[in-house]
């Protein structure tokens, strides 16, 4: 139990949540983040194509086209401030048919209402010049210059961090299981603690309309949509310079090849419709169909290693728009329906939040400083720690390689388990320095990391323990 109240209560910690969280940190309230889950970001947004969207593909007049293109823009420079790994290498949507070809102009009469006016089509030579080792038969391509890739681990875990350490609280392994109302305060019941809040903002994700439903809601219901993927080795990296795009369908964006932040190649994601929301285990059906796809898009890519196969659930709903809705006289704001965009418009949409807690009687006073955060280096476009002769001479452990795939050292693992928002278990490491990710996938390194894991989340725990009693 717990006697403390919040102004706002956040439900889900995924890059949504996370983002609403620290906007709502720039204020003068009190904030708290409920997570069922173990880590921030582990749901949708650890298990996506990690792209950094324009919108110029978004529904013209949409609300997910006018949050992504805000987004877009913030989430760039946001990126760039609290060094999450970001490269805009711009894309190519392809055409393999008179058909593609036909929805060309469509395309980019949306892309012009959506306010991206720098789309423009090139044709077949200057697409193959661009991309030698492209499948043959494609018929020309419209180029997307600012499109680009981006962390999504960094990005959910730079913003918690930021609400954090500027004062908001982080509730991990909180499942909702019920909502009370008790004389103007939400009552948010999770086992034998309850989290008390005067407004509540729902960005439980696969979860959005489970949640919205204890509010009274019933317009809309999450129809999970499995995709699975598949990243190649580094050494598939020089293959592609772009993110290669298909022609969308009605139902689906369809299969792209793209490369990582990390310096590998992403081929996916297939789009299967799911009626159990932990359905993230991959299939033998959906990775040969990506195989049988990606060996027309780029023929040599799937001659190289494979070094992950995983799958991840999207929020789609029977609506072709996020759902996002204000009930002022609840006192609650749901965020539902935030399909593989989510990542792109998270900033803009906890903007969008903000401006509706303030429409339902929400003080918004901003706080007179607001802390900035720096996250680690992983990103491959930057000077990893290994090699910055600078970090090494002051700190050796910055130099002492441990997992030897992704060049991750003994310092940074150790960073990792004393953040503020700091790894609690292996899987939230690799996603903090990306420890076990690389091709041998643990198998050499898996020993030493679990034992540097062991010794320094037991000397935090010691530190914290001798704080306490102090």
């Amino acid at each position: 139990m717990t006697d403390r109240s919040f102004d706002v209560a956040v439900i889900g910690a995924g890059v949504v949540g996370c983002a609403i969280a620290r906007e709502l940190a720039r204020h003068q309230i009190e904030v708290v983040v409920v997570e069922a889950g173990a880590d921030v970001g582990i749901g949708t947004s650890k298990a996506n194509t990690a792209l950094l969207h324009t919108g110029f593909d978004a529904k013209s007049g949409s609300l997910e086209a006018a949050l992504v293109t805000r987004g877009h823009a913030m989430l760039l420079s946001y990126a760039r401030e609290a060094n999450i790994p970001v490269e805009v290498v711009g894309a190519l949507m392809i055409a393999w048919s008179n058909a593609d070809l036909a929805a060309f102009q469509r395309i980019v009469q949306n892309s012009m209402a959506n306010g991206y006016t720098a789309i423009r089509r090139i044709g077949v030579d200057e697409l193959y010049r661009r991309e030698p080792r492209l499948g043959r038969g494609a018929k020309g391509a419209l180029e997307v210059p600012d499109e680009g890739i981006i962390c999504p681990f960094t990005t959910p875990l730079a913003l918690v961090t930021q609400a954090v350490v500027n004062g908001a609280t982080l509730l991990l392994g909180t499942p909702v299981e019920s909502i009370r109302d008790s004389n103007g305060t939400h009552q948010l019941v999770s086992g034998n603690r309850v989290v008390r809040a005067r407004h509540v903002v729902n960005a439980a994700g696969l979860y959005s309309d489970t949640i919205d439903r204890m509010f009274g809601g019933e317009s809309f219901t999450v129809r999970p949509r499995r995709g699975e993927l598949i990243v190649f080795d580094k050494l598939a990296r020089p293959l592609i310079s772009h993110i290669l795009l298909p022609v969308p369908s009605a139902t689906t964006k369809g299969v792209l090849v793209a490369p990582t932040v990390f310096g590998n190649v992403l081929l996916g994601p297939t789009a299967e419709e799911v009626d159990d929301k932990t359905a993230t285990e991959s299939t033998d059906a959906g990775v040969q169909s990506l195989f049988d796809k990606g060996s027309h898009i780029v023929p040599a890519l799937v001659g190289n290693e494979i070094t992950a196969v995983y799958a991840g659930l999207r929020a789609a709903t029977d609506h072709n728009d996020y759902q996002i809705a204000s009930n002022p006289s609840k006192r609650y704001v749901c965020v539902g329906g935030i399909r593989s965009t989510g990542l792109s418009a998270s900033m803009a949409i906890a903007e969008h939040v903000r401006d509706l807690l303030v429409e339902a009687n929400l003080e918004l006073v901003p706080k007179a400083s607001f802390e900035a955060v720096r996250m680690p280096t992983i990103g491959e476009a930057a000077e990893r720690p290994y090699r910055d002769s600078e970090m090494v001479s002051k700190c050796p452990d910055y130099g002492r390689i441990v997992c030897h795939c992704e060049r991750v050292s003994v310092r940074e693992i150790v960073d990792a388990l004393r953040s503020p928002v700091p790894a609690r278990d292996l899987d939230g490491l690799g996603r903090r320095t990306r420890a076990q990710l690389g091709r041998c996938q643990s198998f050499y390194c898996g020993a030493r990391v679990a034992a540097l894991f062991a010794e320094h989340s037991a000397r935090t725990a010691e530190k914290v323990l001798g704080l306490a009693r102090e």
